[in-house]
């Protein structure tokens, strides 16, 4: 399950590690990263997929196919990335189950309960419990992605939340355990256009669509990739356990409406 390219003779600096990286949010925060030095391993389940990302992103961009929920091809995934590198720098959590089509409460088997709680919060746990040793001798960090739906929900997704709230518990838990040499820290992301830029460019949102919006506008892949990367900088060394939201007020206007 395992795929990594051979990183060129040359590979230096920081290395990250960032799980559902082909897509997205994963995707802008890999390519952010790539922007400012890093070396980056990209996970995804979609072999296919993360390959050709990989290769677009360039010679900073490697990849591994990877099921976070699954312990074994974690562990196997880490030890190859320090195998490779020798290091490892970050971790970025962003894999998770979105709840795309909002299942009721009626229509919600356990099976698909699971799944959801195993990737969407199993996931982070195994990664940090991997990926801890070698964060520790670089005195590295953690992002997990979490969603203001952890604190204000949509109707029809208790997977999802409980997920994501759990996740939000899990960061500041994980700040003590692994403080002071590892950070740890969430980013929630409210309503993000994950849509390819020259998409975006060529099919803007209605003015409906940003009229929800306080600030007046709908959050990007680069918006939150930005806040990533200032967590995993020297400049918020003293930041950790903390929730970060990015929603454009978004959450403040619906608990004010109330």
């Amino acid at each position: 399950m395992i795929e990594l390219s051979t990183p060129s003779a040359n590979t230096h600096g920081r290395v990250a590690l960032v799980t559902g990286a082909a897509r997205g949010i994963g995707l802008g925060i890999a390519a952010w990263l790539i922007s400012e030095g890093w070396q980056v391993v990209l996970t995804d389940l979609d072999r296919a997929r993360g390959s050709k990302v990989a290769k677009v992103l360039g010679e900073n961009a490697w990849f591994i196919a990877m099921d976070v929920a699954d312990e074994n091809q974690v562990a196997l995934g880490v030890a190859e990335v320090l195998g490779q590198f020798g290091r490892l720098d970050a971790l970025v959590c962003n894999a998770a189950v979105a709840d795309p089509h909002n299942i009721t409460l009626e229509s919600l088997d356990l099976a698909y309960w699971n799944r959801v709680l195993a990737v969407n919060l199993s996931g982070p746990m195994l990664l940090a419990k991997h990926c801890a040793p070698y964060l520790r001798a670089h005195n590295g960090s953690i992002v997990n992605l979490a969603s203001t739906r952890a604190r204000q929900s949509e109707a029809d997704s208790e997977a999802y939340a409980a997920s994501k709230g759990g996740l939000l518990a899990l960061t500041h838990a994980l700040a003590i355990s692994l403080g002071p040499e590892i950070r740890v820290n969430a980013v929630s992301p409210g309503w993000i256009d994950t849509r390819d830029p020259s998409v975006r460019r060529a099919e803007p949102l209605a003015d409906a669509d940003h009229a929800q919006h306080p600030a007046g506008r709908v959050g990007t892949v680069e918006d939150v990739a930005a806040m990533v990367a200032w967590l995993l900088s020297r400049n918020a060394g003293f930041v950790t356990g903390q929730e970060f939201v990015v929603d454009g007020g978004m959450t403040k206007k619906m608990i004010y409406s109330e």
